[in-house]
């Protein structure tokens, strides 16, 4: 019996390498934000497709690892202690993850915190605002004749990413010249927004000039591009 078996998940989501990272994931912006930070790390890990296109997420196997029915989650067979640790919430993977490996979380404490503030930013902010844009602009909400809910979150978008293109103006990343989880947590939305959501004329993306240089430095890391696609869809 290894350290996974009493783990329900792992009935549904058998593990081909028990002593590994296990990752139940989607390749999501939340999603990759693990994918795109494991692949960094060089971390061991074993990913596996939760499928919101059969509710995988609503299973009972996934619940019992996740009771919030959100990808990501991970159950790490060596977690702190050596113990086995599960671990929902993609904000708190990250810096489990960093905290783990000693990488991409600055040691200093100030410029740690400050590192988590802008981590903190894309879990209350960046992450929420786009997802509703997102679903007003492309999805069901597309079809709704009034554009008020579509309106103030392409406001409340476009207000954001101004208060993140000031930061980058003079800065290779968020913290400066290092690259840190709160770049991994950032990027993947902003990409969402000006490619899948197609939302770039909607807020004036082409209005902010450092947005579209850090992108483009994001998505060009060997990392980030693996990392977008994993779990590999069916």
């Amino acid at each position: 019996m290894n350290a996974l078996d009493s783990f329900p998940i792992t009935k549904q989501w058998p593990a081909r390498f028990a002593d590994r990272l296990q990752l139940y994931s989607l390749p999501t912006p939340n999603g990759v934000k693990v994918s795109i930070l494991l692949e960094e790390t060089g971390l061991p890990y074993e990913p596996h497709l939760v499928s919101f296109e059969t509710n995988d997420q609503m299973s009972p196997a996934f619940l019992s690892l996740n009771p919030n029915n959100k990808i990501p989650a991970i159950l790490d067979p060596d977690g702190p202690g050596g113990k086995p640790l599960a671990l929902f919430e993609s904000g708190a993977i990250l810096v489990y993850l960093a905290e783990k490996t000693g990488q991409f979380l600055p040691k200093d404490p100030a410029a740690r915190y400050e590192t988590l503030q802008w981590l903190m930013f894309q879990m209350g902010g960046v992450g929420p605002m786009l997802g509703q844009l997102g679903f007003f602009h492309k999805f069901a909400g597309k079809d709704f004749e009034d554009k008020r809910p579509r309106d103030r979150y392409a406001a409340e978008t476009r207000r954001l990413l101004g208060v993140l293109n000031q930061r980058m103006t003079g800065r290779d990343w968020i913290m400066g010249q290092d690259y840190t989880i709160a770049d991994i947590a950032i990027w993947p939305w902003v990409r969402n927004l000006v490619g899948f959501y197609g939302a770039g004329d909607l807020v004036g993306f082409s209005d902010f000039a450092e947005l579209p240089r850090v992108l483009a430095a994001f998505e060009q890391r060997p990392a980030v591009q693996r990392g977008l696609s994993i779990p590999a869809r069916s």
